[in-house]
């Protein structure tokens, strides 16, 4: 599947393009020769990779809000693809601004669609919300797209309630026109997340300070997966939308395979094999936010009706996240450089092991 040569020269729509995958998407993109425009209503962290990477000068940012819906229709006119990203992204974080997740994840979302709807030029759009929309009992199944959706904390419930809200549109205004999809991926890291409450930011904030990392759930069970491949995925499916009419209106979970379960813990040693100075104390934290300790994805959908199956393994994913901090630490000015290269090392992958 070649998507260099499919989005060479088309404009496509990034909301939340200021984020960490947003950030690497818009990277992608512009490799790749697409025309961007990107919205968002504002750089969330400090670092950003999105100034790092030097986005501003290289593309049309636009700094609005989500909700602004004249505004948000306005600037998708033009665009044939469109890519939603635009979120509150973290599980903690919801359980203090709980009425701005909700707000921005589920309105957000049925607000993006009302967009698309508006831009009959569109030919596809991607909506993006996350793992843990399926009600989550830690059984251990792997949780296929037909599962019940449901949510214990703010943030997993916004994104559960932006899948039906995906599945109304779609039903109700999405018969003919545009093609849509939600996807659904695992835990993504990757270099450039500076976001709080995170395991490789924290991290790395540690090992960069010369600290302890406190791990507070060291037996909690993620799909890891680098960045780059639910990305991938994304672009596929944007470009399957248009090639192929029976996944429009379809959710696809995008993670990691079996063998590349891991829990935190696990997770930690690896990246010591990386940083060697690195330390960290288990310590767990009793606050009364709850988060799921087994969480894993059946990614048959995907592979039965895209192709798609992860290229990277589990070591693969942590020294790739490893060595992009550590060429940061070390050479900042070449962190563009560094993040193209990875972005064309697994683009090489990919390619090959989709043809073969």
């Amino acid at each position: 599947m070649n998507l260099a040569s499919f989005y060479k020269g088309k404009k496509v729509f990034v909301s939340g393009h200021t984020g960490f995958k947003g950030s690497w998407l818009t990277e992608i993109l512009l490799g790749f020769g697409s025309e961007l425009v990107g919205y968002s209503k504002d750089i969330p962290t400090e670092p950003s990779l999105f100034e790092v990477l030097n986005h501003q000068g290289r593309i049309r940012d636009i700094r609005k809000n989500i909700l602004d819906l004249d505004e948000l229709s306005e600037s998708m006119k033009d665009c044939e693809i469109a890519f939603h990203l635009a979120a509150q992204p973290l599980v903690r974080r919801s359980y203090d601004i709980p009425i701005q997740t909700f707000s921005e994840n589920v309105m957000g979302t049925a607000h993006f669609l009302e967009a698309v709807r508006r831009n009959p030029q569109l030919k596809s759009a991607v909506v993006i919300t996350t793992d843990k929309v399926y009600e989550n009992l830690n059984e251990g199944n792997d949780f296929k797209e037909s599962d019940p959706l449901g949510g214990h904390d703010p943030y997993s419930a916004s994104k559960a309630a932006a899948e039906i809200v995906f599945s109304s549109y779609v039903r109700s205004f999405f018969s003919s026109g545009c093609r849509v999809s939600s996807v659904r991926a695992g835990n993504v890291i990757g270099g450039g997340d500076w976001s709080e409450d995170r395991l490789i930011c924290d991290a790395f904030r540690a090992w960069e300070s010369k600290k302890s990392l406190l791990l507070r759930n060291p037996a909690a069970i993620r799909p890891w997966q680098h960045v780059l491949e639910p990305l991938f995925a994304y672009l596929c499916v944007g470009k399957s939308l248009i090639e192929n009419q029976k996944i429009h209106g379809e959710a696809f979970n995008f993670g990691p395979r079996k063998e590349s379960e891991a829990n935190t813990k696990e997770v930690i040693e690896q990246l010591k094999k990386s940083w060697k100075d690195f330390r960290y104390d288990i310590q767990p934290l009793n606050d009364g936010k709850k988060e799921a300790q087994i969480l894993r994805l059946n990614c048959d959908k995907a592979s039965n009706l895209l192709g798609w199956s992860p290229k990277l393994n589990f070591s693969q994913a942590i020294e790739w996240t490893a060595n992009w901090y550590s060429q940061w630490l070390i050479h900042k000015t070449n962190i563009h450089e560094f993040t193209c290269q990875q972005i064309e090392d697994y683009s090489v992958i990919f390619s090959s092991k989709n043809s073969s």
